[in-house]
């Protein structure tokens, strides 16, 4: 499969819009037009990670962390990051980043750390961006609307809630005069032509749009489609980062880390606040979001989840009354490995396989 087409594929469900603007996310290193057959996911890619990646014969490395974050004014094998660029053009190995949008979009890794640990009924704890919608009306003779129809509702029109294909029609009279040099697929040319067509109403999300339309011109008999486009005050499917659950059962503050320890395999965690707290409500950011802890405060939630809590932010979350269970950065976003290796494990024609590096820098002794 070729690099851009994996990507589209991968940009779908992960479109690189959701991310932060001060992220770096992407195609970071590598040629668009590439095959790509064996691919190695990471948390993130240092020297070790790159040699893995050319011993296994790796045309593609995605990683959480970017690869390339700050900037960057040379690139040479006496500087360590210009030292791996080299490594990775040499070997012809692409490198491809997915940060904050991984991390808010739906699916992502909040998402799959709620499924790991077993938290059901999530919401988004705070919402950074909602879905674009268009309206699409488009005439059609009443021959060929249940084909248009369909065509559209497949590639993602028409979706409301729990319901897909979902569209107002309308009967009314069309009329059209082709003129020199049309090529009509009804009528004749200087012809008033009278023609009984359907008004297919639809919803369309914008990140759909051009495919949508490229879609209706295919499928629509007419030479020239004849269709209105309206952008929606309504607004679509919210995305965010954090997730807020509210547990089946209440259990204590102790209890709920131990099972998050047991889950994530870990020896050691972190807790700020009284073990014998009850807990109903949890909140989740993974990696670093000791600054969420007044957002899952207001939204109900007893403890924040969390990784790189620094001493001031334990105390202020004491002062306020919640909880704060310490996972660590590495510990809480280890597992993207897992998340994005499920997702490409999806896509024919090309192997994934987990780095086996250990990434984590901390030993606890």
């Amino acid at each position: 499969m070729k690099l851009k087409s994996l990507i589209k594929r991968i940009e779908s469900k992960y479109p690189l819009n959701l991310a932060y603007d001060w992220d770096n996310v992407g195609l970071l290193v590598g040629d668009f037009d590439n095959e790509i057959k064996k691919i190695l996911v990471t948390l993130e890619a240092n020297e070790s990670v790159i040699n893995e990646a050319i011993e296994n014969n790796i045309d593609l490395i995605v990683t959480h962390h970017p690869f390339i974050f700050s900037k960057i004014n040379k690139i040479n094998t006496g500087d360590l990051k210009g030292r791996l660029i080299h490594k990775l053009i040499k070997h012809d190995i692409a490198l491809y980043s997915m940060h904050t949008n991984f991390d808010i979009a739906f699916d992502g890794l909040n998402d799959y750390f709620m499924e790991v640990i077993g938290f059901e009924n999530t919401k988004i704890l705070e919402v950074t961006n909602s879905e674009i919608l268009y309206k699409l009306a488009v005439y059609v003779p009443t021959t060929h609307a249940d084909v248009l129809r369909k065509a559209l509702g497949d590639v993602g029109c028409g979706n409301i809630g729990n319901y897909s294909h979902c569209s107002f029609n309308s009967e009314g009279l069309g009329t059209f005069k082709p003129l020199e040099g049309s090529n009509p697929f009804i009528g004749n040319i200087n012809d008033i032509e009278h023609v009984n067509e359907i008004k297919i109403e639809t919803i369309v999300p914008q990140r759909i749009l051009g495919g949508v339309l490229s879609t209706m011109q295919k499928v629509h008999p007419y030479e020239e489609v004849a269709y209105d486009l309206y952008k929606l005050e309504n607004k679509g499917n919210s995305v965010g980062l954090g997730r807020v659950s509210k547990l089946n059962h209440s259990t204590t503050l102790v209890e709920l880390s131990n099972k998050i320890k047991e889950k994530l395999n870990m020896k050691h965690i972190r807790i700020v606040g009284d073990l014998d707290t009850k807990v109903s409500k949890v909140a989740v950011v993974t990696g670093s979001g000791a600054d969420m802890v007044k957002k899952a405060q207001r939204q109900g939630a007893d403890v924040i989840i969390t990784g790189d809590v620094k001493y001031h932010d334990a105390q202020d979350a004491l002062d306020m009354g919640m909880s704060i269970v310490d996972c660590g950065h590495f510990e809480t976003e280890d597992i993207f490995k897992d998340a994005m290796k499920r997702f490409l494990d999806g896509i024919e024609d090309v192997q994934t396989i987990k780095s086996s590096v250990n990434l984590n820098p901390f030993k606890i002794v």
